[in-house]
């Protein structure tokens, strides 16, 4: 299957400058970025993790693409994210790497906070996250983005992986869910062994700003007639597709495991509530 977000031929990218970054505990890495445009007019590119010894590494940015087609798939709102081969240049070396391309989810005048942020200056005492959310009418988009996580066993939800946009009106909305890169076989960087070994529903902790530190347990806040498509069996196809040069095979086949096993997970305790 020909995957459109994928590109293959290795591209020229090494007047990019990699000065953003953010570090990931999970990895001991840092997530390096680079940006050109500014505003609603600028492009992202975000590495896997990077270190000095070992240069770029893992598969985060593969993450973002397969993150991106499931939402695609369900129905939800998302940054859509491309892979792209490519030749960078980081701390004056040279790599070839897979990294990972977005257009900005901003409108034209839109500012941007983190969510976190807006929280603590919008809240009222006593007031949880996801009673927040309801008061702004963004319970929907909350409860699809709790199932999304569930799913792609995403760590790294923390509070400002969310982001709030106010337009010049004063109106505000949720951004599209974006950095989806600590989730799937976040750890195992090419070793089959341990992708074979990863257990598809495992409830691993999570760096959760809203509802719990459990991807499991926010399951219960996730209402049986939450607004998504079905996924079937056979868009493992379409998960996948163009993946073979950016991960080997056991670990292509650990990323479907763990989604649809968790799928099937999520339609059995659905299917318990109607």
């Amino acid at each position: 299957m020909r995957a459109y977000d994928v590109i293959q031929t290795v591209q020229d990218l090494r007047h990019l400058s990699w000065s953003e970054s953010g570090q990931t505990s999970a990895s001991g890495g840092t997530f390096l970025k680079a940006r050109t445009g500014i505003g609603a007019n600028a492009t992202y590119y975000k590495l896997s993790c990077y270190d000095s010894y070992r240069g770029v590494y893992g598969h985060e940015c593969v993450n973002e693409v397969v993150a991106s087609r499931l939402m695609q798939l369900l129905g939800v709102e998302h940054v859509r994210y491309t892979l792209v081969h490519a030749r960078i240049v980081v701390d004056e070396a040279e790599h070839a790497t897979w990294l990972a391309r977005s257009k900005s989810f901003r409108k034209a005048g839109e500012s941007k906070m983190a969510f976190d942020t807006f929280f603590d200056l919008m809240h009222e005492k006593g007031e949880s996250q996801l009673a927040f959310c309801e008061r702004f009418g963004w319970s929907g988009q909350v409860q699809r983005m709790m199932l999304v996580d569930y799913l792609l066993a995403n760590r790294d939800r923390h509070g400002a992986n969310i982001e709030v946009l106010r337009a010049r009106d004063g109106s505000l909305r949720l951004a599209p869910l974006f950095d989806n890169g600590v989730s799937l076989i976040f750890s195992c960087y090419g070793n089959e062994e341990r992708a074979r070994a990863v257990d598809p529903l495992a409830d691993v902790r999570a760096n959760n700003f809203i509802g719990t530190k459990s991807l499991e347990e926010n399951l219960r806040f996730v209402p049986a007639d939450v607004e998504v498509g079905a996924l079937r069996e056979s868009d493992c196809d379409i998960v996948l597709a163009g993946l073979d040069d950016a991960l080997p095979r056991a670990h292509r086949e650990a990323v479907w495991n763990l989604i649809w096993h968790r799928w099937l997970h999520w339609e059995q305790l659905r299917d318990g509530r109607l």
